[in-house]
């Protein structure tokens, strides 16, 4: 049976010349310690394997262990072996003691679903079916489309769950729908319409890539898709199915108005469905893609309905734009993990991730219905919208109160973003305060008191 001290493994070490053995490595541990090269709790090597390495006696290793475990910089413990002292805490400088502690104590920022709901035990079932099955190539090099088990996963789920009108060969694998963007940005260029609301990362995504970008207005509606006649753009990013941040699903006659527009036009629409999953009080809206599939380029995420920090999302290309993103994007798949693709597949195909949906659709709704009576109850004189869908809310404002609201949050621990963050730099910022709640983001047991601090900012921003 094989002990700790047995095993070997790899430490860093460059001796200074001039001094001896002993004192140098002594001087370059502490070294390491001090400037936080070695991080407390990090394992030391056995004294053995870092000798052998060095090319130095093993008792020289072993008392300059010793000596600093004395000192204090090191700790020893039988079976343990040798680890970097906590205490050596005291001797780092210029590091965050804390890096990761979250800048706010409550948060009900947009965009994240509950990171503490993520399916472990169904995602490493699924890993380890997917990889005990994998062809030797899915450790190589592969397809820049992405691998063709996710690809026929996602054809028969979208297909089904989605109305999109979709074949494998057709959709190509990205690390995300910004990724995405940024792919048909670089293929398409120009100029592009965006709603005069929206979300101003893929906007700025879209201006990095050269684009000029057009505000169109939105209403409760969603996209007024009858003004993208008066533009000179041949291309429009649109949220059809949930306005981003607004919340009205756009309407069948403005579906129709934009398929017309681009058809008529050549022009191409890039149909963000962002958490097209989600929805509560209505019917469930199918995707534009599925009435005009060569005009539409359909684009979709785990991020809302698994996590953000599984970096996959998909395009469903119109014909003529698969060549030219697939040549931006490069000969291979070099964004997306082929494991985590597969794993991905194995999830949907094995009805894990439906399952999953229907959970968070239910626990999303009974969010959603909280944070609504909780706002009447206590904060009855101000709006809500956007709630038959999603993960998030427009909380409306009196005029000139959103900074007031966002300052008193600050104030109270509390994480949260003004409407204004999404108005296009070129719409007048006249009217239109208002927050997004992001009701998803909190753990269930954070939901109801970051429900409580969020009245008490709003009860004291508009007193």
């Amino acid at each position: 049976m094989n002990s700790w001290a047995n095993l070997g493994f790899d430490l860093h070490v460059e001796l200074p010349h001039g001094i001896g053995v002993r004192a140098a490595l002594l001087q370059t541990l502490r070294d390491a310690i001090d400037s936080g090269l070695l991080k407390p709790g990090t394992r030391l090597p056995p004294s053995r394997t870092l000798a052998l390495d060095l090319g130095v006696a093993r008792n020289t290793v072993a008392d300059c262990y010793a000596e600093l475990a004395a000192a204090g910089w090191l700790v020893t413990r039988q079976g343990s072996g040798t680890v970097v002292a906590s205490l050596a805490d005291a001797h780092i400088r210029g590091t965050d003691p804390s890096p990761t502690r979250p800048r706010f104590t409550y948060s009900l920022l947009p965009g994240s679903p509950d990171a503490s709901a993520f399916p472990r035990a169904a995602w490493i079932s699924s890993a380890r079916r997917a990889l005990t099955a994998a062809p030797n190539d899915a450790f190589a090099a592969t397809d820049p489309r992405g691998r063709v088990e996710l690809r026929n996963a996602l054809t028969t789920y979208l297909s089904r769950a989605r109305g999109v009108r979709v074949d494998p060969s057709r959709i190509v694998i990205s690390a995300s729908s910004g990724h995405g963007i940024s792919l048909l940005a670089r293929a398409l260029g120009g100029a592009i319409a965006v709603d005069s609301f929206c979300l101003h990362l893929h906007r700025q995504l879209l201006v990095d890539e050269g684009l000029r970008t057009v505000p169109i207005s939105v209403d409760e509606s969603g996209t007024c898709t009858e003004e993208l006649g008066s533009t000179s753009t041949r291309s429009a990013l649109l949220t059809p199915t949930h306005q981003f941040p607004l919340g009205g699903p756009l309407t069948p006659a403005r579906r129709a108005t934009a398929v017309e527009w681009a058809s008529s036009t050549g022009s191409v629409i890039i149909e963000d469905d962002y958490d097209g999953e989600f929805r509560y009080d209505r019917k469930p809206v199918g995707a534009l893609q599925g009435i005009a599939p060569q005009q539409v380029a359909y684009l979709g995420t785990v991020s809302k309905t698994l996590s953000p920090a599984i970096r996959i999302g998909w395009m469903v290309l119109p014909d003529r734009l698969i060549e030219p993103v697939l040549a931006t994007k490069g000969p291979y798949e070099r964004w997306v993990s082929s494991t985590d693709q597969l794993t991905l597949a194995d999830f949907i195909e094995s009805g894990r991730f439906d399952s999953h949906i229907r959970k968070m659709r239910a626990t999303y709704r009974r969010r959603r219905d909280q944070l609504v009576a909780t706002i009447a109850q206590k904060v009855p004189h101000v709006r809500i919208e956007g709630i038959s869908a999603g993960l998030h809310a427009v909380i409306r404002l009196p005029s000139g109160s959103e900074q007031a609201v966002l300052t008193a949050a600050q104030t109270c621990d509390l994480s949260l973003e003004g409407l204004s963050t999404f108005r296009h730099p070129d719409v007048s910022p006249v009217g239109g305060d208002g927050i997004v709640v992001g009701y998803s983001t909190p753990t269930q047991s954070q939901y109801p008191r970051t429900l409580d601090v969020l009245c008490e900012v709003l009860q004291t921003a508009l007193r």
